[in-house]
């Protein structure tokens, strides 16, 4: 049986085996562990992230192992030509995050990808050099093993060079995607990629990527700046001007991953740490728990029509918001506070109906006075022996990101350009809609949607979360946490129970194909959903991990692809 079988065939026995709320049904377990646990979009990621604690490095270390490592075996978004988000908690209760998005480099202007008669050039934003920013993901790794790690940095980067340098075998999702994209790998590169097939790769064929392993060996031995400065960051411009791409070397020189506050709320008494802008994903979050907390879901039922129904609601009014309000706040005020103003979020469900489903064109932005106050994504979630976690969403933006690999140095590089507003109130590949908070400036970091987040109960470590999903991760984190808080669902079990998605623009609620029942999709269109079942993808791929009652983690990861959850 197939892993994408094997997922499907877990989600249809989680949608019928749900039980009334009365009913006290056993606890659906994934993989436990006594001491620490790690939770990624690859094993062979997984594995090494272990073994670096295992080898007496700490949850910090084990990120910079975990994330190299995907770039290499997880290579569609496992990425050091992109960028992320970390949330992290200590063992002594602090909590804080780190942005490493990608930035707009200094050449870029707010009209670049509109023609002559101000409209958006199509692609251009999404596909090719022009759509890259400044990647941020080795800025990020190595700021955070130089705050918070342990062991040397050479040897939490030397597992990715030899599985780049050995070679891995392909898993039967990542032969399918490869096959998938190389008329694409042959249209926006001038040379053989080592993706490149001779006929179609197979399940348990072995890549080998020279190219990467030399750029990490020089990762290794000189920090951030082998990747910012020297003959990679020449590659990197190289490939620039040999497409008349924007990055310079003063680009890549200037980045710096930025140290921000988190965003933090309560949820039925439990804590709750996200990540503030430029994602929206921590107050988008903080929106959707809140307006969503006045109602009793554990007695309306998980997946009832009422339940979804409020779910919907909540998350047409924050993604209306999120197009609004929020962007770069290195650039423009984001009104937080007012955002989540309790008052504010109980005014905002206000109008909210039962009997009918609310329409976008008549629910837009909320409005107060102003103080001065996205699909290719992977996420991991880690927990080391001491108590400190980490949650990380890093990506490349689409499948393989802009689908352009540096000569020379062998990664793809981001683009993330086509997540800031081309033009205010046109949608971007996901649909989503920004306006003047999300416009292009130099240097100025794209809204992100990726929203890492930890939960904690009565000062102790109780979950890590997240997911990738472009537009659908914040209901996708969302969804999970309603799961395990609401509905008591053990961590694996939250992470295969189905997922439905609403953004606001286009007026669509997406449910997971043959997930859900005829019945409830039935009422949900009698009352005036649109809704889209049977062509939609799976929503979200999340990585997640529970801390059990006699402190033991348990893992979850999602059968939505190649996820795998390993602890000691």
């Amino acid at each position: 049986m197939s892993k994408n079988t094997l997922g499907l065939l877990i989600l249809f026995l989680v949608v019928f085996s749900c039980k009334s709320p009365e009913s006290a049904p056993e606890i659906q377990r994934g993989v436990v562990a006594q001491n620490a646990m790690v939770v990624a979009a690859h094993p062979i990621a997984s594995k090494i992230g272990i073994e670096v604690m295992k080898n007496g490095g700490n949850a910090f270390d084990a990120m910079a192992a975990t994330e190299l490592a995907l770039a290499v075996v997880y290579p569609r978004a496992g990425n050091i030509g992109g960028g992320g988000f970390m949330v992290y908690r200590l063992a002594s209760g602090e909590t804080g995050s780190l942005d490493y998005r990608e930035k707009a480099p200094n050449a870029a202007h707010r009209d670049m990808y509109l023609d002559e008669n101000g409209e958006v050039i199509p692609d251009k934003s999404s596909v090719g050099i022009f759509s890259v920013g400044v990647p941020g993901t080795v800025a990020g790794i190595a700021a955070a093993h130089k705050k918070f790690g342990k062991l040397p940095w050479a040897e939490v980067v030397q597992p990715a060079i030899e599985v780049a340098r050995n070679g891995y075998p392909l898993t039967e999702n990542a032969s399918k995607n490869l096959n998938r994209f190389q008329e694409a790998f042959a249209q926006h590169n001038d040379f053989r990629l080592p993706f490149t097939a001779d006929s179609i790769w197979q399940t348990g064929d072995t890549i080998y990527q020279a190219n990467l392993a030399e750029t990490l060996e020089r990762i290794r031995d000189q920090g951030k700046a082998g990747f910012y400065e020297g003959k990679t960051a020449e590659l990197i411009v190289a490939e620039m001007q040999k497409h008349n791409g924007l990055i310079s070397l003063e680009d890549l020189k200037n980045y710096e991953a930025q140290w921000r506050k988190t965003i933090d709320f309560e949820y039925r008494g439990y804590q709750i740490t996200s990540m503030a802008p430029p994602s929206s994903g921590g107050i988008c979050l903080a929106q959707l728990m809140k307006m969503t907390e006045p109602f009793d879901l554990k007695k309306m039922g998980h997946h009832t029509p009422e339940t979804v129904q409020v779910m919907i609601e909540a998350e047409r009014r924050a993604y209306a918001d999120r197009a609004q309000y929020l962007g770069d706040p290195d650039f423009v005020s984001i009104p937080t506070d007012s955002l989540l103003a309790p008052a504010y979020l109980t005014r905002r469900m206000q109008d909210f109906n039962y009997n009918r489903a609310g329409k976008s064109t008549d629910i837009q932005s909320g409005t107060f006075a102003l103080t001065n106050e996205s699909t290719e994504t992977t996420h991991y979630s880690i927990v080391d022996a001491e108590g400190n976690a980490v949650s990380i969403t890093t990506t490349l933006n689409s499948y393989f990101g802009s689908k352009v690999m540096v000569a020379g140095a062998g990664f793809f590089l981001n683009n993330e350009m086509d997540d800031f507003s081309a033009k205010p109130g046109v949608p971007n590949q996901f649909g989503l809609v920004g306006y003047e908070a999300n416009s292009i400036a130099p240097g100025k970091r794209m809204l992100s949607s990726m929203t890492p987040t930890l939960v904690s109960k009565d000062g102790k470590l109780f979950m890590v979360v997240g997911t990738p999903g472009g537009s659908t991760i914040i209901t996708s984190v969302y969804q999970t946490l309603l799961n395990v808080i609401d509905f008591q669902m053990g961590m694996q079990e939250a992470v295969n129970t189905p997922r439905f998605h609403h953004q606001w623009l286009p007026d669509i609620v997406r449910f997971e194909p043959e997930a859900f029942s005829a019945g409830l999709i039935s009422t949900l269109k009698s009352k005036g959903y649109l809704i889209e079942e049977g062509n939609a993808p799976v929503i979200g791929q999340v990585n997640a991990i529970l801390v059990l009652p006699n402190g033991t983690l348990e893992g979850g990861a999602d059968p939505r692809g190649d996820n795998t959850a390993m602890g000691y």
